[in-house]
């Protein structure tokens, strides 16, 4: 039992790292090929900056927790069922223990790269916010 909810929650933070990579390799494509004149307003142009920053950025604050909860489960169910089978099997008792910290190291090394991706990420709506300022200045001098 505490095997699958360990599993669980490292399946559920390696589906969360896809997404953050996913969306992170999209937003990068996106910004290669956005043609700031066709926007209008600058807060059009933040809209489609920002699309898709929140799951990026939800899943860098939000996995360590997740990680955290699922080595939590882990013990208790680990001193659970040792507590029921009154059977005190150091090997056993290690090994559950160990699985359920992995899940906090799973949310740690989900949670940094994803960190980098929205501060970078972040930083390319800044710039490209800063590119749309000096285009529309640029005009309106001319």
């Amino acid at each position: 039992m505490s095997k699958l909810a360990d599993y669980g929650v490292i399946g559920f933070l390696g589906f969360l790292s896809f997404l953050s990579i996913m969306f992170w390799i999209e937003r990068m494509w996106f910004y290669k090929t956005i043609k700031l004149n066709n926007y209008n307003s600058k807060e059009e142009l933040e809209i489609a900056l920002t699309n898709n920053l929140g799951i990026i950025s939800t899943t860098a604050s939000n996995a360590p927790y997740i990680g955290l909860l699922g080595t939590v489960f882990g013990i208790i169910i680990t001193f659970y069922i040792m507590g029921e089978s009154g059977d005190i099997d150091v090997k056993n008792i290690m090994t559950s223990l160990a699985l359920a910290l992995k899940a906090t190291a799973m949310g740690l090394i989900v949670a940094i790269p994803a960190i980098v991706f929205n501060n970078h990420l972040v930083r390319k709506v800044e710039v490209l916010l800063a590119k749309w300022d000096i285009s529309k200045k640029a005009k309106s001098e001319s």
